[in-house]
């Protein structure tokens, strides 16, 4: 693939899910956010348990995956150097994410951010498309949960919610910074905030 890599997912989501930046073994080779590697392994799990993903694997564009009322971008779109994104790249991508957030404004309620750097890339973003952003602004913090006032121009959107999670990297999941249930217990949060129906915990 190769190519600036576009957000997976309907158009009309009421919850969305912002990453950091295309993995270049991942998405970088796919084509699709998130499909390929072990972050996107760990992600889509966590949505199929939720019941916001039709299969727990991600391996390539075209295996079938769907997802239910969930959307998945992220700040950066194209396959960083070192799988680092830089403060340059993120302020180049912001006004495809700011179009993005303003195509999805009439449905939108619910965003998951992964990780302190899309926190901060997404924060200046919604205050782009319109949303209220607190100030100062908000710290980033897994589990973390904000409320953005409608925006001035609202076109039937309402406040948005907005919530912190630890990004899915292997680091964080290997290490145990993020694990499953973590991962879970916030999407289910974000998910019924969003009006989404879940699937219960397993015990």
């Amino acid at each position: 693939w190769g190519r600036p890599v576009p957000g997976f997912g309907p158009a009309d989501a009421s919850l969305l899910v912002i990453g950091l930046a295309p993995a270049a073994h991942g998405g970088n080779r796919t084509g699709r956010m998130f499909t390929g590697d072990r972050s996107g392994d760990v992600l889509y799990a966590a949505l199929h348990e939720v019941g916001l993903a039709s299969q727990a694997t991600a391996v390539r564009a075209d295996d079938g995956l769907e997802l239910y009322g969930v959307r998945i971008t992220s700040p950066v779109h194209c396959a960083p150097p070192a799988n680092k994104p830089t403060p340059e790249e993120r302020d180049t991508c912001r006004p495809w994410l700011v179009q993005e957030l303003e195509l999805m404004r009439p449905t939108l309620r619910a965003v998951v951010v992964l990780g302190a750097f899309g926190w901060q890339a997404a924060l200046p973003a919604f205050a782009a498309s319109g949303w209220e952003v607190p100030r100062p602004r908000p710290v980033f913090g897994h589990g973390a949960h904000v409320t953005l006032d409608r925006p001035r121009d609202p076109d039937g959107a309402g406040p948005l919610e907005l919530f912190g999670c630890f990004h899915v990297s292997q680091r964080n999941t290997f290490t145990g910074k993020l694990t499953p249930v973590m991962l879970r217990e916030v999407l289910r949060r974000a998910a019924r905030t969003a009006g989404l129906p879940t699937l219960p915990e397993r015990g």
